[in-house]
Parts: structure tokens; C-alpha cells; sequence
């Protein structure tokens, strides 16, 4: 589409540089820009234009563009902002999808720009109504309609305007009234509180009384008695007529017209196919509710115009002004227009042209304006963070026909292809202990051990009381949150349980199962030493790639090969990764292109295989969806420029992400809902109603409220004391506006630790941290690491220092960058560990793990000299410097908000006593269960008397000081410690 100078509006140049809303108005036939102190205050007697500038996560921009038409606005305005809205288009290079929006039938989409609603004043600025004098206040009632965003209309301030389905607000002067019809939805009802709200803040400046009538309710209630007195006092309401807004609209297949010279020619055909459409001209295709307009691309701006207006003319006739007009670009099709096609390929073979976007963007660059938004921008470079604790305790299962068998701590991260996996895993929340229970399913795994896998995952989410976030994951599909969590991750060929040893036979099992005698090929794969994967593949040339690094064993030789696309920190993984699968092995280091020949003889001889660089895909934008599934039928809504408000408690929604998705269950979903989640959530892939090619192995969660996990609240602005609260929807919103804030709940104290096979499910925090497995710095040294690698390793990853189960020594934990502790509070002990570090440690910046590396907000300061010490020295000095932090950290506090130490811990000598602690009141660091069975007393009893006396005794004892082992007192009072 050629574009000139002449076709852009002087309003329109600047227009959708930048992410947000611009209005205008139309004033004598011309666009005006609306104060954005005005925004959302529409005239009934006016025309508007409004864009909608949305920043993808691609770097790029996303424009919708829709006019708004008021009940009293002139049919030659209305055609104005119609004109106007394909200019707009021009100006932002021909790609935004525009809609025209009518008072009173406005789409989802657009009114989800205003929420809580729009309330349209009588009058118009540029048509010459009069506007009402807003300081005289008029008693006015007003019917709202959604359960997602509200229609919200005035009506007659008459009994016959109320009915028993719909809610009612009546404004009064001193008074707002909500008066819910007693076959009103829980939902609908919270959605209008949020309109009383709104009514209260814009025309009571927030300080008129609000009160709730519930339809049936009779006189014996004085606000009940208040609202029927406005009426002329209570009388039964008759049932509700059909109403013209009520009237439902016919919705047909389609009908395809191709617009000629200004005019609509229907287009025979048997059914609606792609290629009917001519890149070179206009169709409208009418569906009844909407009429779309498609413009190809190589239409002009005047043929564009043409088809809007025959478009607007096929609305003039009657019953049709609820219809919506929905004008697309060729391939910019939305998918609502894509699925009134019988045939639609997945790929259409068009080209896009940037000349149109080009040609607008050097025009307005001449002017000096900023043109970034009209260039295609580059995607943010960003590594992909998990969004988890990464520092919590970790299990796994394999499943074995019906049976769960834990796997010992040393073997958790092997993989086998042909089996399937359950794993828990626990880490600290911001106020409990979080829980996450997850299946894997391999690529070779049988659907009976599948189908076990996750009843027996159910299971262990009940034994939760379904606090957990369940999750369900392909091999090939997993998340970043399962990676971080297993960190050194493999998965080898075959399978090991009797449910794949059942469905093959014997040679199958001999030819795919790994041995670490034959020939096997590894994929290395990974963003660092704390989430790294090893993925046994065909061992054959074709299954290179020159992105990767792979390890190839036959036996007792090694080689490791690096592709020419990769980096050092690639085939530093690589090297770690063969740590794990062949220890105590001297490699081969092969590069791309100087290959051995006994190593192309072990891959069968040289073959093509891929050799340009993998491209990770940018994370796209997350849609929210409202679901009603029943008797195996899934409908959806979405629900546009959602919030943490849009979760209603009764309902289950899903966050479509396209790499995954959550399933959110509200607390007042039954619970024959709630077991449905998980085929809520295939069903929804197998729909796909966004037309995303979602694959049915795409990993979900499903997600419980009040205990949504870091990785799906951030996706919103997210406040935990609204999940928190109790009752449905309109009780919860309801106690929100009588109160004026949110309910401050008592948040609840950590759960205790359940212990699993001999073990606490909540490791002490001490020992948190990035959960690599252990290597022998012998072995690295033979490898030719470098130093600061060889410092690292033969300080954190010595296996004789702890169990395999559980971390090392927590340094600081690891915090995504959206919810990072304050520097403030990192920095006392980040600073410590630096200087008791950086002895042993020089250079570790590059490769060390990020869960282990000091925060870089941390002032710069000179160390003070550290003296040498041996390493269980230097061990019990961090060991104490971590346990001094975790309980600054809040893990356990008393009443008084002291930490909380065990007996055992503060019965030992004054130079293993843990630091920062007063050693003077030991007894204030127990607990109260511990100090009654120690004291014999409450721990708020008042010092006196005999016990008052021991403890002046006690204190004065020099054992206490640390001349000797506490046991008891050297004096003639015995004491706890």
C-alpha cells in the first residue's frame, strides 16, 4: 500500500511509539487528541478514536485500534472516526486489526482498557449537547451486566427497571445502593461491587456509605427498608421480559462478499477456503455478531476506505447495530477470523512487506520524531530465570508398573527414557513451606505407567491437602523450573521398569538400554553449572549439531566434540557432564572439522547434519482464559488485560504462556472440578483455540489458590493477602470497599517438617544452596580446568562433605531478579563470605554458579587480612555465618522476633557457639516448647523467685563463658546449659 505525506493526519504522527492508550475525539471532522486526564469519560453525543499500543515480549509492538460511537453522535461523525481509524492504520504501517465499538454493545476487549467500566455522560463536546452541571447530583440507577468486565448502562430510575437476573446500583446522594437479582451469579455480583467502587471514588470523592441488597430480603432490614423507600416501598418484582438488549443475535456460518468499486458482490462457494481471498482487493465477510473486513495487502488506502464504508452501510439495516465491524490485514488475521474458515492453512505463503512501515517511519523521522515503535524491534537477550527457590529438598520416584520406588539421593538425576518419574520437591516460601509434585514421562515410557504416575502424583498432592502445585512433563519438553531444580541432569536410552521390559522384547531392551560399555552418544545442553542436561541420542553423525557439545564413550575411550557455534562455557559444561557419566575417564577433545576417523567409525561414518545456529525462542505473552468444562465439553473466554481481580475464587481459569500452561483453581471450585484440572488442561491443548500449534506434550501446572508459586505470579501484579482471604468473591470485594483496604490476614507460620524415608522434607537452611553434584578435584585438575575452576570445585563440590541429597553450605540464596532480598540485607554476611573467600578464589566471577555468586550491590570495602586457617576452620566459619543470616532471614522467630536456635545448638562450647548471638541470654534464643521442658516455666513467666536466683548463678558461672563444656553449673545451682 503506498503511503504519502498526504494520507497522515498532522494528529496521528507520533501515534504508537510507545507502549499505553491515545485517544481522540472527532471535532469537526477532525481527529483532536483527548487529555489523558480525561480518558475513559466518553460523551454519548461524540465520536472517539482509541489505539491501544501493546509491547510484545518479541521487542516488538502490537496495535489494536477501535472507534467508539456514542447513542446521540451524527452519522457523519460516525463515518469520520470510521475514515480516520484506516488512516491511523496507515500511519502505523498497515498491520493493526480495528474495531468499531457501538455505546452499549462494546467488546470485552475494549471495555477491558476502562475497568472497572465506562459510564457515558449525556451530551458532546464537538456536536453542541449541552453537558449536565456535575455538581448537582442526580439519584440514577444503572443495570450491570459480565461476569469478566461490565457492561454498565442507566436506566430508568423506576421499579420496573429492576428484575430478578441482573444487579442494580442505585446512586443516591449520601447513599450507594447494590441491589443483587436473586438469579444473579457470585461472579457478576463481585464484578458490579468493583462499578459501586468506582461510582463511590469519581462522583463521591470515596466518602458516601455503601450498602448491599440482596433481592428477596424483606423490610426487617433497615438498608433493605432504605433502598425500597427510593421505590415508594417493598413490591414483588415480576419476572423479567425479554428486553431488546436481551434479544440474542443469529450467528451464521458466514457470508463472503468481495467489495468492487464501493459496492459488496457475494462470492459463491461451497464453503469458506483461504484462497478465495485476493491479496489484491477488499472482502467483508458477515457472520451476523461481527462483520470482518479482510484487506489484502496490496490494496490501496482509498480501495481500504471503500470497503470500510460498505461495511458501515451493511450495518444501516435493521436489527444489525449490535453488530461489531472487525477490519484485519492480510497476514495479521486474528483468530476469531481464522476459524470461520473450513480451510486455513497454517502457513499462508504471503509476503509482508516493510516498504509501507519503512515509507511512514522516514516520513516522520524527517519530523523529528521518534520512529522506534514502527521498526521491527530485536527481541530482549535475556537468560531465562526459574522463578523458584532453587536451594529446597528434592525427591524422586520411579514408577514401576503401580509402585512408587525412591530413587537413593546419588542416582535422583539419571534418567531413563523408557520409564516414567515422580519427583517432590519442597523449598521456602515467603511465609511456608512450598511444595511442588511433578510427573516425567519419557519418550519410550508406556501409557499404563503413565497413567499410574500421575494417579499416584494425585495422591501424594492430597496427602498435601492440596497446598501443592502438581505439574506434568514430556521428556524434551521440561520447563527451566525443572532443570534448575535437578540442576545435572541425564537421561539415558531404555527403561529399567517392568512396564517397559513388559512391551519389548529382550533385543530391544539389549539394543536401547545404556551400557557403559557400548558405544553412546551424549547432547550436552544447558545455561550453567546450575542447569545443565545431558540427553543420550542415536549414536550417529546425523545427530550432531554445530550447537552443541556431545560426549561419545565406547567403553573405556572417551571423546567430547564442540561445534563451531559453541562457547567455552559450553564445553565447560561438557566437561562436567562427563564427570557424572564416565568419572575417572581421560576424553578426547575433538573440534568441528578436525575430527578423528576412529571417531566418525564409532558414529558410522560421516553424514549431514545440522549446522546453523538454534535460535531460542522469545517467551511469548501470556493469555488468561475462564473455563466451564462439563461432560467432557471445554469452553473458554478469554479475558482481556487481566489482573490478579480477573481470578474469581468459584472459577478455573488457565494462563496460556504457549511453552506451558497453569490451570487455576479457586478455592470454592467443588471438588469433582478440581480432580478435572489436569484433563481441563489437555483438553485445552487439544482445542488450541488460539491456533498456536500447541503440542499435546506442552508441560502443565496446575496451580491451587493460596498457593501460587513465584513462576505464575509473575505474571501479575501480585498481592497474597487477596489469596489469602476467605469466602467467595462478592465477600471478599465486599469486605474490601466497607473496609477501604485489603484484609491483612495472620500469615501462617512454616509448616514442621515431615520427615521422608529417614529424612526431614525441610533440610536445614545451612544447607541450601545450588544442588550440583559432586566431583572429584583430582579429576579436574586432569582435565586442565582452569584455576579458578579447580578453587571452586575442590571448595563447594568435595563429595566426602555432605550427602549427595542435600546442598552445600547455603552463600546466598538464589532469588529471581523480580523478587531479589533487599542489597541491604544481603550485604553484612555477602560481605563476610567475600572476605573469608577471596583467599582461595581468585578469578571465580566467570564461571562460578549464580545460586553461589556474592550480590554485586554489596559496597566496595577493603577485607580485612584473614588469617590461615585449615578448611574445618574456614568451614564452621561460613557454616556460621550462614546460620547467622538465615535467621536474620526470618526462618524461625519467637514472639518477640528473636531467632530460634535448638537446645543442642547453644549447648556446646563458647567457641563453636553460633555467632551474633548474646551469649549472656541464651535461654531467649530457645523456643517456648523448649524452654518449658528446660525451665520448667512459660517463657513469658516473670524472673523471680527461685528461678531468678539460678539464673544470676548461672550467668555468673565461668563455665558459661566458655572455659569448659556446658553440662550443668559449677556453682551449687544446677542450670539447662
Amino acid at each position: 500500500m503506498a503511503v504519502s505525506m498526504r494520507d497522515l493526519d498532522p494528529a496521528f504522527q507520533g501515534a504508537g511509539q510507545k507502549a499505553g492508550m491515545e485517544i481522540w475525539r472527532i471535532e469537526n471532522f477532525r481527529p483532536v487528541p483527548v487529555p489523558k486526564s480525561s480518558y475513559g469519560k466518553f460523551y454519548t453525543g461524540d465520536s472517539y478514536m482509541i489505539l491501544k499500543t501493546t509491547a510484545l515480549k518479541s521487542g516488538a509492538f502490537r496495535h489494536d485500534i477501535h472507534y467508539w460511537l456514542g447513542k446521540d453522535t451524527s452519522q457523519d461523525e460516525a463515518g469520520t472516526a470510521a475514515v480516520k481509524t484506516v488512516e491511523l492504520d496507515a500511519a502505523l504501517g498497515g498491520r493493526a486489526v480495528q474495531y468499531r465499538e457501538v455505546q452499549g454493545h462494546e467488546t470485552e476487549k475494549f471495555l477491558s482498557y476502562f475497568k472497572p467500566c465506562i459510564i457515558p455522560v449525556e451530551g458532546g463536546a464537538a456536536s453542541g449537547f449541552k453537558h449536565p452541571n456535575v455538581n448537582e447530583h442526580q439519584t440514577r440507577l444503572y443495570v450491570c451486566k459480565g461476569k469478566h468486565v461490565v457492561h454498565v448502562k442507566e436506566v430508568p430510575f423506576a421499579r420496573s427497571s429492576l428484575n430478578h437476573d441482573d444487579i442494580f446500583v442505585l446512586d443516591t446522594k449520601s447513599k450507594i445502593f447494590q441491589f443483587n437479582g436473586s438469579n444473579s451469579s457470585i461472579q457478576e455480583r463481585a464484578k458490579a461491587l468493583e462499578v459501586v467502587q468506582y461510582i463511590k471514588d469519581s462522583y463521591h470523592d470515596g466518602k458516601c456509605e455503601v450498602a448491599s441488597i440482596e433481592d428477596g430480603k424483606l423490610m426487617a432490614d433497615a438498608e433493605t427498608g432504605e433502598f425500597w423507600s427510593f421505590f415508594g416501598g417493598f413490591a414483588p418484582l415480576p419476572r423479567k421480559a425479554a428486553a431488546d438488549d436481551d434479544m440474542p443475535t443469529e450467528s451464521s456460518p458466514g457470508k463472503l462478499l468481495c467489495v468492487e468499486k464501493g459496492q459488496a458482490v457475494t462470492v459463491e462457494s461451497d464453503s469458506l477456503k483461504r484462497e478465495l481471498l485476493d491479496t489484491n482487493k477488499c472482502y467483508l465477510l458477515d457472520c451476523g455478531l461481527e462483520v470482518f473486513v479482510w484487506m489484502g495487502r496490496s490494496t490501496s488506502l482509498d480501495e481500504r476506505k471503500s470497503a470500510s464504508a460498505a461495511a458501515e452501510e451493511l450495518l444501516r439495516g435493521p436489527d444489525r447495530s449490535k453488530a461489531h465491524i472487525i477490519r484485519v490485514i492480510e497476514g495479521f488475521e486474528t483468530v476469531m477470523f481464522r476459524s470461520k474458515f473450513n480451510v486455513w492453512p497454517q502457513t499462508t505463503d504471503v509476503t509482508v512487506s516493510e516498504d509501507g512501515r519503512g515509507k511512514v517511519a522516514a516520513l516522520l523521522k524527517r519530523q523529528g520524531l521518534n520512529v522506534k515503535g514502527l521498526m521491527k524491534a530485536a527481541p530482549p537477550k535475556e537468560e531465562p530465570q526459574p522463578y523458584i527457590d532453587c536451594t529446597g529438598n528434592l525427591q524422586v520416584w520411579r514408577v514401576n508398573d503401580r509402585e512408587k520406588i525412591l530413587i537413593p539421593s546419588s542416582e535422583q538425576s539419571k534418567f531413563y527414557s523408557g520409564d516414567c518419574y515422580i519427583f517432590q520437591y519442597s523449598y521456602p516460601g515467603d511465609d511456608k513451606e512450598e511444595y511442588l509434585v511433578g510427573t516425567w514421562f519419557g519418550k519410550q515410557s508406556v501409557e499404563e505407567e503413565r497413567s499410574s504416575a500421575i494417579s499416584l502424583a494425585s495422591k501424594m498432592v492430597e496427602s498435601l491437602k492440596s497446598q501443592a502445585v502438581q505439574a506434568r512433563f514430556f521428556e524434551g519438553k521440561e520447563p527451566i523450573q525443572f532443570f534448575s531444580i535437578f540442576q545435572s541432569f541425564i537421561v539415558f536410552k531404555g527403561g529399567v521398569s517392568s512396564g517397559y521390559k513388559n512391551y519389548i522384547t529382550e533385543k530391544e531392551i539389549v539394543d536401547n538400554t545404556y551400557t557403559e560399555d557400548g558405544v553412546a552418544l551424549f547432547r550436552v545442553q544447558g545455561y550453567g553449572p546450575e542447569n545443565m542436561q545431558a540427553i543420550q541420542v542415536e549414536p550417529a553423525a546425523s545427530s550432531l549439531n554445530s550447537s552443541y557439545c556431545y560426549i561419545l564413550q565406547n567403553g573405556s575411550t572417551v571423546f567430547t566434540w564442540s561445534g563451531n557455534l559453541t562457547t567455552s562455557e559450553d564445553q565447560e559444561l561438557a566437561e562436567r557432564q562427563l564427570d557424572l557419566i564416565k568419572p575417572n575417564v581421560q576424553s578426547k577433545p575433538q573440534r568441528e572439522g578436525s575430527e578423528s576417523e576412529q571417531l566418525w567409525n564409532l558414529l558410522g561414518g560421516k553424514s549431514e547434519y545440522p549446522s546453523q545456529k538454534i535460535g531460542k525462542d522469545a517467551e511469548s505473552d501470556p493469555h488468561l482464559f475462564s473455563c466451564t468444562f462439563s461432560k467432557g465439553n471445554l469452553k473458554v473466554t478469554e479475558i482481556f488485560n487481566f489482573s490478579q481481580d480477573d481470578l474469581m475464587t468459584e472459577d478455573i481459569f488457565i494462563l496460556d504462556c504457549q511453552s506451558e500452561i497453569f490451570v487455576w483453581v479457586g478455592q470454592q471450585v467443588d471438588s469433582n472440578s478440581r480432580m478435572q484440572a489436569l484433563n481441563i488442561a489437555e483438553k485445552f491443548l487439544e482445542h488450541d483455540f488460539l491456533l498456536e500449534r500447541l503440542s499435546l506434550e506442552t508441560p502443565i501446572f496446575i496451580v491451587m489458590e493460596g498457593s501460587e508459586p513465584p513462576f505464575f505470579t509473575r505474571f501479575f501484579t501480585w498481592d497474597s493477602a487477596k489469596s489469602s482471604m476467605h469466602g467467595n468473591s462478592f465477600q471478599r470485594k465486599l469486605a474490601i470497599l466497607k473496609n477501604g483496604v485489603t484484609p491483612t490476614l495472620d500469615k501462617p507460620k512454616r509448616r514442621t517438617p515431615t520427615s521422608y524415608a529417614g529424612r526431614s522434607s525441610v533440610p536445614d537452611k545451612s544447607q541450601r544452596s545450588s544442588r550440583s553434584m559432586s566431583f572429584s578435584p583430582d579429576r579436574v585438575r586432569v582435565r586442565g580446568r582452569s584455576p579458578a575452576f579447580n578453587a571452586l570445585a575442590a571448595t563447594f563440590e568435595n563429595p566426602n562433605a555432605r550427602n549427595l541429597s542435600t546442598p552445600p553450605p547455603v552463600v546466598r540464596k538464589l532469588y529471581p531478579k523480580s523478587v531479589t532480598p533487599d542489597s541491604e540485607k544481603l550485604a553484612p554476611r555477602s560481605a563476610a563470605i567475600a572476605a573469608l573467600t577471596a583467599s582461595f578464589e581468585p578469578a571465580r566471577e566467570s564461571i562460578i554458579p549464580r545460586s553461589l555468586k556474592v550480590s554485586p550491590e554489596v559496597p566496595k570495602s577493603k577485607p580485612e587480612a584473614v588469617p590461615k586457617e585449615n578448611s574445618n576452620t574456614m568451614s564452621s566459619r561460613i557454616e556460621a555465618l550462614t546460620i547467622q543470616e538465615d535467621a536474620k532471614e526470618g526462618e524461625a522467630e519467637d514472639e518477640e522476633g528473636l531467632p530460634i536456635f535448638p537446645y543442642e545448638r547453644l549447648k556446646v562450647t563458647s567457641t563453636d557457639l553460633v555467632t551474633g548471638i548474646d551469649v549472656t541470654k541464651r535461654e531467649t534464643y530457645l523456643s517456648s516448647g523448649e524452654f518449658r521442658e528446660k525451665f520448667g516455666m512459660t517463657k513469658d513467666a516473670p524472673l523471680s523467685g527461685l528461678f531468678n536466683q539460678h539464673a544470676r548463678q548461672w550467668k555468673k558461672c565461668a563455665c558459661y563463658i566458655g572455659t569448659k563444656a556446658l553440662g550443668g553449673c559449677n556453682g551449687s545451682v544446677s542450670v539447662p546449659f
